[in-house]
């Protein structure tokens, strides 16, 4: 459509743009509830199912648990398609642009649930780690039981459950202890006085490592003893690989419980008073 003015100084062109229709009557609301409740049953009954069956299997657990996320977007995502899709009736095209101009407004409205969910799904597909990996961020660490849409989840040692937003993942230095293998380098300490055998005590560090249930023993994953010099103690430190992540902590208490047993039995003795160095000094 072509207009002008009365003085015939600006001329005005506008066309007709196509806006898609909004249905919102009953049928299409509820056919989009149904639509977002089977999504959100078969990702529930999805992770569930993978779930137990990688806890069937030690080698292939972290492997299966990387899964869970993958197949919770994906079902949400296509849920969100077909919900679009019911309401706006969007060819591909149209779907394309609004998805577009649907992340803007999510974007300024709620940047912070935004940014996790965008975290997550970057999550899924750049995998800087996966279910059952053991990662420390700032001062937690511990297993990644769940990776969702807006947070992921861990759990520490002391069986704490810490939900940490997806968007500070990636803002924040993240240390992965295994990475999707299920073995995982476990590091006990002990401590001697200045002045005992630390020949006698590696050998017993060394001896109560390799005969340790919790050993993952290979050619590629040697065990190892470090002795540390400090100004008034000596500090052992063993590294080895455990055959489950979730021995950790196990191993090192074995070590640690019958390493000291033989420290006593042949007259080594240990530091009482460990010094504690800060990160300052």
């Amino acid at each position: 459509m072509v207009s002008e003015s009365a003085v015939g100084a600006v001329i005005l062109v506008t066309e007709e743009v196509d806006v898609p229709p909004i249905g919102l009557d009953f049928p299409t609301i509820t056919a989009a509830v149904l639509t977002f409740t089977i999504a959100y049953v078969l990702a529930r009954l999805g992770a569930v199912v993978l779930s137990i069956a990688s806890e069937r299997t030690v080698r292939h657990r972290i492997t299966i648990k990387t899964l869970v996320p993958l197949v919770r977007f994906t079902i949400y995502f296509i849920a969100v398609l077909v919900v679009f899709g019911l309401i706006f009736d969007l060819d591909s095209t149209q779907l394309v642009a609004f998805s577009g101009v649907l992340g803007a407004v999510l974007g300024l409205g709620i940047q912070d649930l935004f940014a996790n969910i965008v975290g997550g799904v970057v999550l899924v597909f750049e995998r800087p780690y996966h279910p059952g990996d053991m990662i420390e961020f700032g001062e937690y660490y511990g297993e990644v039981t769940d990776i969702g849409i807006r947070s992921t989840t861990l759990v520490t040692n002391d069986d704490d459950e810490i939900s940490v937003p997806n968007y500070k993942l990636f803002t924040e230095s993240l240390a992965n202890a295994n990475n999707g293998a299920a073995e995982l380098m476990a590091v006990p300490e002990l401590h001697l006085a200045d002045e005992a055998d630390v020949e006698a005590a590696t050998t017993i560090v060394r001896d109560a490592m390799r005969s340790s249930p919790y050993l993952y023993a290979s050619e590629d994953c040697p065990v190892v003893v470090r002795v540390n010099q400090q100004p008034a103690y000596i500090t052992l430190r063993g590294r080895a690989y455990v055959n489950d992540v979730r021995h950790e902590f196990a191993f090192q208490s074995d070590v640690t419980e019958r390493a000291l047993a033989a420290f006593a039995e042949e007259g080594i003795e240990t530091a009482s008073v460990p010094v504690a160095v800060s990160a300052e000094s």
